[in-house]
């Protein structure tokens, strides 16, 4: 059976990020985490996990179409020049 939950440092071995990051997406809120324990040991919901990377192709997605968009707007006006 596959863990419900992942310990900050899976988190940061399956993005192939610091731990200062994963630290960093919790404390924003942009990584949803819970706080386990007496100790208050975190851990992140697998399916939080593949949200946030879901997440993120989105914002990337949306990014390339900001640029192009600007690229050819920009490419629009110098041939009207």
């Amino acid at each position: 059976m596959e863990n419900r939950f992942l310990t900050l440092t899976d988190v940061a071995e399956t993005l192939n990020i610091s731990m200062a990051q994963t630290k960093a997406l919790v404390r924003s809120g942009s990584l949803p985490a819970v706080k386990i324990g007496g100790r208050g040991i975190w851990r992140v919901e697998a399916s939080m996990l593949e949200d946030y990377i879901q997440r993120m192709y989105e914002q990337t997605r949306e990014s390339i179409a900001l640029v192009g968009e600007e690229a050819h707007s920009a490419a629009s006006d110098e041939q009207e020049d």
